[in-house]
């Protein structure tokens, strides 16, 4: 027996522990929910908002995620860290991202060093999911946005993966590599830069195709696999295919007040949010419909970014495809969930559009910007990099069809992208390691989700802890206390007003000082 099959089969008895399913004898290996050790496929989108997919209550075409949704569990309180980066660290984790040392940005690949919770790259300090599976036995696969981690050094194969395709930076054209203002943009093949070829080339298709061939090419292995799916869609700039673009140009004349109520509608008769919550207000920044002059220009830019939607859940249903005709998918933990909520970022002070191009074309380089931004959180406030709702709350499905135990149901426990670190490893039977490459590792802080799934009740979070750019938070039960950056702190029941309209921190002054004991305690242990 190699050191392969061994691990294979000593995971398996773990597994059969993990799981509490009864061990066989011999060669035969425990059966989880008819097989050996599941397989993993977490999809991360970029810059999408809560109100983003059919299944939570938008117009736009999503019938592969909403798919998910009616064949797995949707969670109605899924939670992420407020960014990209910052994101993908806990993600990738199970830690608070200052703890992985990615509480801020990604930092250059010459930028001097600043080690600590901002150094901007996966420190020593973790051991990744990919690194912790790989030494159990798993085949591990990566394409798409990487982000914690620039210099070669730092790139996925050298975290655990054993193949990677995609875009090590941050956010660029889809269409090409451009670069922004203060960096080169990298793509790479496995550990090698890689070019796209002009032409046929988007970035969102080709995040996809190599998705669906590492399903295909792992086909007929014995060892279980992990594929991190992490598309750049629908992070700005707006780029679209035409004929994608045009299933969605007469869906945004209603303007952005009208999107907001119509969407805000659908959730209240889905049951994802509590019709006691109400709609928050438009944005004050934001002009009313009827006074903005160039509405076709703004009715485009929703349009290219629906679109760019459409084309990743496109993709998405490819990739379930393949797991299906390959045999894996009853027995793959499918994971769906976005980085941040819907961005109100304006990027033309980049300079990087053409002059005569529209949103969408190649050679544009546009946003979507804050009144959209704002009916994407729908029914939040404010926006990605902040700790209030809107910032913060993501769609999160799960799928595991030999897993769970009522599919198509819909959860109100809460759950944190630091959760899926100890599910995957739960679900594997596979204990999280107090050393790494011989180095020490921190414990993980997410914990596994794996009792939701089979319609229990998880033993919560005693509480939840955010910080981005100074904008903080702490979520300890019903109870949220949160500011903006060098703002005041403002105090929340979201039990009874998750849109974040009623501060409570004059009438609970006691709970105020308990969470702000905690956030302090918490902050000061993981270096804010």
């Amino acid at each position: 027996m190699d050191r392969r099959e061994f691990i294979r089969l000593a995971g398996a008895s773990l597994a059969c522990a993990a799981t509490g399913m009864p061990e066989v004898s011999g060669q035969e290996e425990c059966v989880l929910g008819g097989r050996s050790r599941p397989n993993f496929l977490i999809i991360l989108a970029d810059d999408m908002g809560f109100s983003d997919l059919g299944c939570y209550g938008s117009e736009i075409r999503t019938p592969h995620l909403d798919g998910l949704a009616s064949e797995g569990l949707l969670f109605t309180q899924g939670y992420n860290c407020a960014r990209c980066c910052p994101s993908r660290a806990a993600l990738l984790t199970g830690l608070y991202p200052h703890q992985a040392g990615v509480g801020k940005m990604v930092s250059a690949p010459d930028a001097p060093e600043r080690p600590g919770p901002y150094q901007g790259y996966l420190n020593d300090h973790c051991a990744t999911l990919a690194e912790v599976l790989r030494a159990a036995g798993y085949r591990t696969y990566m394409s798409g946005k990487w982000h914690v981690g620039e210099a070669p050094e730092h790139w996925p194969r050298k975290r655990g993966f054993d193949r990677y395709f995609g875009l090590i930076s941050g956010a660029s054209s889809y269409w090409e590599l451009i670069d922004q203002p203060d960096r080169k943009r990298m793509m790479a093949q496995d550990d090698e830069p890689f070019t796209p070829e002009p032409g046929e080339f988007y970035m969102t298709d080709a995040f996809s195709d190599f998705a669906v061939r590492c399903v295909k090419e792992h086909a007929g292995h014995e060892d279980p696999f992990l594929l991190y799916l992490a598309y750049t869609a629908p992070h700005w700039p707006l780029h679209a295919w035409p004929e994608d673009i045009a299933r969605h140009e007469d869906a945004y004349r209603i303007g952005w007040e009208e999107l907001r109520r119509r969407r805000y509608a659908r959730q209240r008769a889905l049951g994802v949010i509590d019709p006691k919550w109400p709609l928050s207000p438009l944005d004050e920044e934001v002009p009313p419909w009827e006074a903005v002059e160039d509405k076709p220009y703004w009715e485009r830019l929703m349009a290219v970014y629906a679109a760019m939607i459409d084309r990743m859940d496109h993709g998405i249903g490819r990739v379930l495809r393949a797991l299906e005709e390959t045999g894996a998918a009853e027995n793959t933990i499918v994971v769906f969930l976005s980085d941040n909520g819907g961005c109100a970022e304006d990027i033309a002070g980049r300079k990087l559009h053409t002059p005569g191009t529209r949103a969408g074309e190649r050679g544009s380089y546009d946003a979507y910007k804050r009144p959209w931004a704002n009916a994407s959180n729908t029914p939040f406030r404010l926006y990605k990099k902040w700790i209030h709702e809107g910032g913060i709350a993501t769609p999160f499905l799960m799928r595991w069809p030999r897993g769970i135990a009522q599919p198509g149901g819909m959860t109100h426990q809460v759950a944190h992208i630091i959760d899926i670190m100890p599910t995957c490893l739960d679900a594997a039977g596979v204990a999280y390691p107090e050393t790494f490459d011989e180095r020490p590792v921190l414990p993980v802080e997410g914990r596994s989700l794996l009792p939701i799934l089979r319609g229990e009740t998880r033993e919560p979070h005693p509480a939840l802890f955010w910080e981005h750019f100074g904008n903080r938070g702490v979520r300890a039960g019903d109870w949220k206390y949160v500011a903006a950056a060098n703002g005041d702190w403002e105090l929340y029941n979201l039990a009874e007003d998750r849109t974040e309209l009623r501060d409570l921190g004059g009438t609970a002054p006691e709970k105020a000082r308990e969470l702000h004991a905690l956030y302090e305690a918490w902050a000061q242990r993981v270096g804010v």
